[in-house]
């Protein structure tokens, strides 16, 4: 693909490759979750050796993507602070879904809807990573109620958690020239100046 050098860069490869490993770690783990969810999933345990595979895979895969996340947390939290201008997109958001983006609140490098999928993805993180180790038997061993409490914990968190990377999936591909930004790291001036004027003026001087 041949891309205008005054594009503007959105992403560099360290930010993209980070995005990707907790990506595909997801995946894995929504995967062999899914295969312990219901028994109609089970059949999906085989994508990782059977049963008792995915069993010992799913909770280091679990650490591993929790790893990499909190670094990508530590890259985007004081870009993703909520402001009044934040909230006032929020409170617009059914402009943007009716496809009329035009007139929305000016939006830094990410918008008021970004900014709350972030920090719902940090709160179902963190229930996932807390409940997973109470549940986690193999190397801990906490008093059955809390084994309990925290499984039915963890399936709520990571069904919100799926239902999070399916609606950042669908509106990244909504959005047309979103994706390019993650795949290559750059977007053309025209996206940043529809879609976030502010971080476009930020890196243009415009």
């Amino acid at each position: 693909m041949i891309r205008d050098p005054k594009d503007l860069q959105r992403y560099t490869p360290q930010e993209r490759a980070n995005h990707w490993v907790v990506g595909i770690s997801f995946i894995l783990l929504a995967l062999s979750g899914l295969a312990f969810f219901h028994p109609a999933f089970y059949p999906l345990s085989q994508l990782f050796g059977g049963g008792t595979w995915a069993r010992i895979l799913h909770p280091y895969i679990g650490v591993f993507m929790a790893f990499f996340f909190v670094l990508m947390f530590l890259r985007f939290r004081k870009l993703n602070a909520m402001t009044p201008t934040d909230k006032e997109w929020l409170s617009r958001i059914g402009e943007m879904v009716d496809g009329d983006d035009h007139n929305m609140p000016e939006q830094g490098k990410y918008n008021g809807g970004q900014k709350a999928m972030f920090w719902a993805s940090v709160v179902c993180m963190a229930l996932l990573l807390v409940s997973g180790v109470l549940i986690w038997r193999a190397q801990f061993s906490p008093p059955v109620e809390l084994v309990r409490f925290g499984a039915v914990v963890h399936a709520v968190a990571a069904v919100a958690m799926i239902a999070l990377i399916v609606i950042h999936a669908y509106a990244a591909i909504w959005v047309k020239g979103t994706i390019r930004a993650m795949w290559y790291g750059t977007v053309t001036r025209a996206w940043a100046r529809q879609h976030h004027r502010a971080w476009y003026r930020e890196m243009t001087g415009k």
